[in-house]
């Protein structure tokens, strides 16, 4: 066995149907078509691959893995490129100001906080980002690329989000998050649409439905756009829809486990930066509660693992540089698989077709090299 037994909780609220009316206000094909038309449009634009892994499938007793590889997203190394950056463009032709006049502001574990600033300087807006105390230099710095003034804050992710939200109403900011709470739920519905976008990409490369989708947690917006999009497309028919946390970050599992919004306990101290978040979107929740089939809940090594299987494959597999965040999804379905009663509680065998989203490449240059040996480019040269 490679992997510590992850936990599993089973959603016993969830729903074998077609997609509820109650979540199109949500997220929906309109949505979707409109975050399309737009991202689609701008410069620098294209699909991200798609890669099957036949060896670790075959190695993990399954029938196929196929791996959505964000690492070339606009250069920015992440899938957060499509959600922040198309909010802050929504934002703009909403309030009818000039750029100049407006400043926008979020709280980051780094990647959002990347997309937004780089869209604040795409768009010709100020902007400002919280990250709090964990944070890594390198990813303050790759914000601070795209001319945002970046604030360190005490406390964890959470403590962040309340700086900037409090911040924000006295300065008369606007705060462009990828979570949502009470009184504050239009942008993070153009967030996660523009992150609609990327499982749309995935389901039009793929030859045929997978049986299962797994996705990471966080705050659960990107979780609910996939199982949104995929809802959308195959109705009551959909594939089995896992979510993966991890241990040190979990909230969406005991969540689903209590039948309502519960927060994780504790520093939220993973080594899984961008999932580093204690309390689930209020929208996100909606979404997970009503379709999301399994959690899982993973250590850290269990990335680190999958971070050096996929920079050092075998058999037919190609290389892959995926950050600590990006492997998640892929860690938990690999550790389900080596023990039976997972196995078999998620219906995880030779027929089973899984389709996981590589979330970021090493978008912490230095600790990427210090995790797997070696830098990005050495990985791909090899």
């Amino acid at each position: 066995m490679r992997f510590t037994p992850p936990h599993h909780v089973a959603n016993a609220a969830v729903r074998r149907s077609t997609y509820p009316p109650s979540l199109t206000p949500i997220l929906s094909q309109a949505a979707l078509a409109r975050a399309r038309r737009t991202i689609e449009a701008w410069p620098g634009y294209e699909r991200t691959p798609l890669v099957r892994l036949p060896h670790l499938a075959q190695r993990s007793g399954l029938g196929a893995v196929w791996y959505k590889d964000e690492g070339s997203r606009f250069g920015l190394k992440s899938f957060k490129a499509l959600g922040g950056a198309y909010a802050v463009q929504e934002l703009l032709a909403r309030l009818g100001l000039p750029p100049g006049e407006v400043t926008v502001t979020c709280a980051t574990d780094g990647n959002h906080g990347r997309s937004v600033a780089w869209g604040a300087q795409r768009f010709g807006c100020r902007c400002r980002i919280y990250i709090h105390a964990t944070v890594s230099e390198g990813r303050k710095r790759a914000i601070e690329a795209f001319g945002a003034e970046v604030v360190r804050t005490p406390g964890n992710y959470d403590d962040s989000v309340r700086q900037a939200a409090t911040d924000a109403a006295q300065n008369g900011w606007h705060v462009v998050s990828d979570t949502s709470y009470p009184g504050y739920t239009d942008i993070p519905k153009d967030v996660m649409a523009g992150y609609m976008l990327m499982a749309e990409e995935a389901f039009d490369a793929l030859p045929e439905p997978p049986t299962h989708i797994a996705v990471q947690g966080g705050v659960g917006g990107v979780a609910a756009a996939v199982l949104a999009t995929s809802w959308l497309r195959w109705g009551a028919a959909r594939p089995r829809f896992v979510v993966v946390e991890p241990e040190r970050a979990a909230c969406i599992a005991p969540s689903l486990a209590a039948g309502e919004r519960r927060a994780a306990a504790g520093d939220l101290d993973t080594l899984m930066a961008g999932l580093a978040c204690g309390e689930v979107s209020l929208l996100a929740w909606d979404v997970l509660h009503a379709g999301c089939d399994d959690a899982l809940v993973i250590d850290d090594q269990a990335a680190v693992t999958v971070m050096r299987d996929l920079a050092n494959p075998a058999g037919d597999d190609p290389a892959l540089v995926a950050g600590e965040s990006a492997t998640c999804g892929l860690a938990g379905i690999l550790a389900a698989a080596e023990r039976p009663d997972l196995a078999t509680a998620l219906r995880l065998d030779r027929s089973s077709r899984v389709l996981v989203f590589g979330t970021e490449g090493d978008t912490d240059e230095a600790l990427y090299q210090e995790l797997v040996g070696r830098t990005a480019e050495e990985v791909l040269a090899a």
